[in-house]
């Protein structure tokens, strides 16, 4: 039986996932299924940069702003909730589209995961956490080879909080199980990245991050602290996080836009960081081609033709 084609477009922030997304579904006949851990939340937009009425375009979008921001929501939900939605899409004969740069998000679906991990253990998190940031990535990494050798070829050295969880739950009774990882086969998985020249991309984000201001983040941010404090997940978020010593009294406006951006430069570095090891994916430079869209297209075009 031939498996159902699902197309997923990941890659850092600022490289207009969404625009491509939303271009492709007019012409697939598709729905899209959100992969941002952020965007899931409803009253979490500016920040998260969750697509509006406009950029939609009349396009369906699933889980997007529904889940209450007091409330937690993990990987294993997101991996139940999505591939309910991706079944849906098909069984009504249109095309689903994975869209997000949460890695992890991304992984749950196209890889066979297993999140049935035990608890999180705050004494062995803590440790480890401490053995990687004092003693460095090697230290860790080293110690995982010799604790669980399957785990740490599947996880790369610099992704800190897979090596701690890795660590964390080797030290767990057997048969608890973890977050096993092969290439799933469920579908027939259409990986794309969507990427910039380094300089470019920076560029961008801090652009970017500037139009949040003007739209009125700062505004957001408080009225969601005031609603539900700021000891909740999604104030977990760049974008949310750098306000609280502003609001403290710690930091001037100024200091949280420099920090936003930083710390978003540097996600989309772990991003790509996260995605370079699949040998799935096709990458796409959207600073270099005039329609990413275009691109996606032509390339799925050329795997059908030839059997892929």
């Amino acid at each position: 039986m031939k498996k159902k084609k699902l197309i997923v477009i990941t890659g850092p922030t600022a490289t207009g996932k969404t625009a491509a997304a939303v271009e492709i579904a007019k012409r697939m006949d598709g729905e899209i299924v959100s992969a941002d851990s952020m965007q899931i939340y409803d009253v979490l937009s500016i920040g998260t940069a969750r697509p509006t009425a406009d950029e939609m375009q009349g396009i369906p979008h699933h889980l997007v702003g529904f889940v209450d921001p007091s409330e937690k929501y993990s990987a294993g939900k997101f991996q139940k909730d999505a591939l309910e939605c991706i079944e849906n899409i098909s069984e009504r004969g249109k095309q689903p589209i994975l869209v997000g740069g949460t890695g992890l998000y991304i992984n749950a679906v196209t890889y066979d995961m297993d999140f049935s991990a035990p608890e999180r253990d705050a004494e062995k998190s803590s440790r480890y956490l401490k053995l990687y940031n004092e003693e460095g990535p090697d230290a860790a990494y080293g110690l995982l080879k010799k604790k669980d050798p399957d785990a740490a070829a599947r996880i790369h050295k610099n992704d800190r909080m897979r090596v701690v969880r890795a660590l964390e739950v080797a030290d767990s009774p057997p048969d608890t199980g973890y977050d096993f990882r092969r290439p799933s086969e469920r579908y027939d998985f259409r990986i794309f990245a969507l990427t910039k020249d380094r300089a470019r991309l920076y560029s961008d984000i801090e652009k970017r991050v500037d139009i949040m201001f003007e739209r009125g983040l700062e505004k957001e941010v408080r009225e969601l602290r005031e609603r539900y404090g700021d000891d909740i997940q999604a104030f977990q978020a760049i974008g949310y996080k750098e306000f609280i010593p502003y609001f403290n009294g710690e930091i001037d406006i100024d200091k949280v836009r420099e920090l936003i951006k930083r710390n978003t430069r540097r996600y989309a570095k772990r991003q790509l960081t996260w995605l370079r090891p699949d040998s799935r994916v096709n990458w796409i430079y959207t600073d270099r081609v005039s329609c990413a869209a275009d691109e996606i297209c032509d390339i799925i075009r050329k795997i059908d033709e030839q059997g892929g």
